[in-house]
């Protein structure tokens, strides 16, 4: 493994110990079945229809899950960036069909599992089994706290919630794909961010 993918797994590891503790063998194992990867801006990685091949663990650039429509609209879900997983978690986890598409909005760095490497790991190596089970609920919850967010929300308590989250994405994504997210008209967003300072 070259230098560039050793630092990989390094940011890895210190998110590791961040959310969780494994032991010396379970660190060792779980670190062994991941390998670099890179994609171009604009690059979609799983495709509605298929089957999510890989978890990925990120450590440059930001993505997106979005639903497509049959008429062409785009309706953004969530955004992906260093330093957690990506993919589409539950085409991944299922081994079924994505309905997403995961894909990259700058260029981006990862690290990233096979389905089949990490079910093979969760089933000989029970303390990884919890760790994805607790990452799998903690994402579970966020994305109910997102749908609360989406349906009882004004559009200004949405930007100031998503502003509060995570200030720097107005930098790092498009804004176009923010109010998208956010589920607020583009014109509407802009008058937001010239009006709401946090």
């Amino acid at each position: 493994m070259n230098g560039n993918a050793e630092n990989q797994l390094t940011k890895l590891q210190r998110f590791l110990d961040s959310v969780n503790t494994l032991s010396d063998d379970d660190r060792m194992a779980f670190m062994a079945i991941w390998q670099p990867y890179n994609a171009k801006r604009k690059e979609i990685l799983t495709r509605a229809g298929e089957k999510e091949k890989y978890l990925y663990f990120i450590n440059e650039g930001v993505q997106r899950i979005y639903y497509a429509e049959d008429t062409g609209r785009e309706s953004t879900i969530l955004f992906t960036y260093e330093p957690t997983f990506g993919g589409v978690l539950d085409s991944f986890m299922q081994q079924k069909p994505s309905r997403y598409f995961y894909e990259t909005l700058t260029p981006s760095s990862f690290i990233r599992a096979t389905y089949k490497d990490l079910d093979t790991l969760m089933r000989s190596h029970p303390a990884i089994e919890v760790m994805v089970r607790d990452g799998i609920t903690e994402s579970l919850s966020g994305i109910l706290e997102r749908v609360v967010e989406l349906q009882c929300f004004s559009s200004e308590e949405k930007y100031r919630k998503m502003l509060s989250r995570s200030p720097h994405m107005l930098q790092l994504v498009p804004h176009k794909y923010l109010a998208n997210y956010l589920g607020i008209d583009a014109t509407n967003f802009s008058k937001l961010i010239n009006r709401v300072k946090i």
